[in-house]
């Protein structure tokens, strides 16, 4: 077998180059895997043959076109398509292009260093604008949102609990002397304990937000369902709806059906002053804003009084541990806040962030867990 791996070793490096000139990134590593693999082969089977490359050489759903195009010209005329059509898998809109030096220029399989680079389509639509997402990017956006795994903000606790340092613990050093005969031979420590520390996501869902409406929404909804315990989230809009029970749901798009049934005004207007004290008043003073980190997603459009929401802002400002207001306009070159209600709201709240991408919705979970800590 090995004699006849060597016989046919050029037509095989060849219809590794003629791939990689269709567009398919075959790298040298891919190639000695097809060759190892072909070496265990019965070169006599299409078949065999066929699937040896495909499993080896194709690293995206993508690649498989080109790849039994390719085979097609290669080995044969008529098998491939055939095969093809009892294997179907689900395509993926390819988002990033090849960068770096061009599939058809030069011998790619010659030189190592000029191999194509394929740009990974999950890092550049990490930073792409959500507005401007295409549906099959959205829906990759909303498999990356289901695997993002945030942490919860933490604070000091006023219980303690057992440490290698810290403090020394008399109670529990007392009772270990009881089995050492009154010699203090291993000193107890204790330290303050620590727990999650509430949060509180506020997000518009008026007419000027519907673009983001939908991925900040799916965003609260990863974070509720990782800590309900501790997260509250409400739509802000001509008025104010609590979706927390609705967005604990497990599944995300239950979850997101129900909160669209729950919000009576979505894509209206914005009166944030009005909403923000009508949370206040019937939810933020009994116990739900204070100390919390409070996140409101919104991009400053007032149709109300800017006074009302300074006042309202203040009154959380005082309530509230933190208050983080992320604007999706905020990512934007050039951008200036001087929206009425980002105007009003600057003096009252702790950061402007963006959240135009996922990366930025990366950076917020950071920016929460960190504003947590005492």
């Amino acid at each position: 077998m090995a004699g006849d791996t060597m016989d046919v070793l050029p037509g095989l490096v060849g219809f590794a180059r003629v791939l990689a000139e269709s567009g398919v990134p075959v790298s040298s590593h891919r190639t000695a895997m097809y060759l190892d693999a072909v070496g265990h082969l019965d070169l006599a089977d299409p078949g065999a043959l066929y699937w040896a490359g495909r499993l080896t050489l194709c690293g995206d759903p993508d690649d498989l076109p080109r790849y039994d195009e390719a085979f097609a010209r290669w080995f044969t005329d008529d098998w491939p398509a055939q095969e093809q059509r009892s294997v179907s898998m689900p395509q993926r809109a390819q988002i990033a292009a090849l960068s770096g030096v061009e599939a058809g220029s030069g011998d790619v399989l010659s030189d190592p260093e000029a191999l194509p680079v394929a740009a990974s389509e999950t890092e550049i639509l990490r930073h792409r604008d959500i507005a401007a997402l295409s549906p099959a990017e959205r829906a990759h956006l909303r498999e990356l949102l289901n695997k993002l795994r945030p942490q919860p903000p933490r604070r000091a606790s006023l219980r303690s609990e057992q440490a290698r340092r810290g403090h020394l613990d008399p109670r529990r050093t007392l009772r270990g002397m009881l089995t050492t005969l009154g010699e203090p031979i291993h000193l107890a420590h204790r330290k303050r304990a620590k727990r999650a520390r509430k949060v509180v996501l506020l997000v518009d869902v008026s007419g000027s937000m519907s673009p983001y409406a939908d991925a900040l929404l799916r965003f609260a909804h990863v974070v509720t369902r990782h800590n309900p315990a501790t997260t509250e989230a409400f739509a802000l809009g001509t008025r104010m709806t609590r979706l927390s029970r609705a967005l604990r749901s497990r599944d995300p798009e239950h979850a997101l059906a129900d909160a669209g049934r729950a919000v009576p005004d979505w894509a209206g207007g914005t009166r944030l002053g009005e909403t923000l004290r009508a949370f206040l008043d019937r939810w933020g003073h009994r116990g739900l804003a204070r100390h919390a980190v409070v996140v409101i997603f919104s991009d400053g459009w007032e149709r109300g009084d800017t006074a009302l929401l300074e006042e309202q802002l203040a009154r959380l400002h005082r309530l509230a541990y933190r208050v983080l207001w992320v604007n999706p306009h905020a990512g934007r070159k050039g951008y200036a806040p001087v929206q009425s209600g980002i105007a009003a709201a600057l003096p009252h709240i702790d950061g402007l962030l963006a959240g135009h991408s996922l990366a930025t919705l990366e950076q917020l979970l950071q920016e929460m867990r960190d504003a947590g800590r005492s």
